[in-house]
């Protein structure tokens, strides 16, 4: 398969907001994400880049594994990663309990609003990442700017949207929560000089790349297609020209060779 350039698409989201540069333009609207796609009428692929922009929290939420999602019908779970860009001083993300507690507490909690007393809620600065396995409780704060890689799957379960007038799914999310603490210790793990392992799950792998040089990125232990998104700088691929906000879709792991330039990438690929 050629390199591909994803094509970004706009998502409105009530938490969205409205000023979203300086590499996207929110045309008027209150955008939450962007989606990095293949063109109509492709395969569906493993994963899914978004960009992420918040004014207010997002629900709180949950999402489920593979089991789980083909017994609702879905193709596969939601396993996820972010990575901060830019925080406001006093923007938050919530991961897990404090402590554990009991299905029917959980469940309480979730309808009552004190579920938001129940969250472990971190602080959070630009530069950090997280990745959040299915079944973790989780909620992003206002004031955010991450990127996401994700199982290309949109299956939410909301135990709690903070009054909006959306949908709840309790029994979906008390189905699969872990209602206890938040346990990944997200190291950066370096394993080459300027490359750091972000993430090494059962679904798939991301590192994050600072490089004089492109092209002479060593062996990241990736299998097949591969996910460039850069994040600065500026180089080529093949005869194209990649730049930051964008999300290019390689072959394998092979093409990162074709690729020209400098600054920093994350790089993710799926894993069976």
């Amino acid at each position: 398969m050629p390199a591909t350039r994803l094509i970004p698409r706009r998502v409105a989201k009530p938490w969205g907001r409205d000023d979203i540069g300086p590499l996207f333009d929110a045309g008027g609207e209150r955008i939450g994400e962007i989606w990095f796609e293949l063109p109509a009428g492709s395969a569906e692929p493993a994963l899914l880049v978004k960009y992420l922009f918040t004014s207010e929290a997002l629900s709180v939420q949950v999402h489920p594994d593979d089991a789980q999602a083909r017994a609702a019908g879905a193709r596969q779970g939601k396993e996820e990663a972010w990575l901060i860009l830019d925080a406001a001083d006093d923007a938050v993300i919530g991961l897990g309990l404090e402590q554990r507690v009991s299905p029917e507490a959980l469940h309480a909690a979730a309808l009552d609003g004190r579920i938001e007393d129940l969250i472990d809620w971190k602080v959070i600065a630009p530069g950090d990442h997280f990745h959040v396995t299915p079944g973790t409780i989780h909620a992003i704060g206002g004031g955010l700017t991450l990127i996401e890689v994700q199982q290309y799957a949109d299956i939410t379960y909301r135990l709690y949207d903070y009054g909006r007038p959306r949908d709840l799914h309790l029994a979906e999310a008390m189905a699969c929560a872990e209602a206890g603490p938040y346990l990944t210790a997200n190291l950066r793990t370096p394993i080459a000089v300027g490359i750091d392992r972000l993430v090494d799950g059962p679904k798939f792998g991301l590192v994050d790349a600072h490089s004089e040089d492109f092209a002479a990125l060593p062996d990241i232990g990736a299998h097949g297609p591969v996910w460039f998104i850069p994040v600065d700088g500026n180089g080529t691929v093949g005869a194209a020209a990649w730049q930051p906000g964008e999300c290019w879709l390689l072959g394998d792991a092979a093409d990162l060779a074709t690729l020209g330039g400098q600054g920093r990438a994350l790089i993710a690929w799926a894993k069976a």
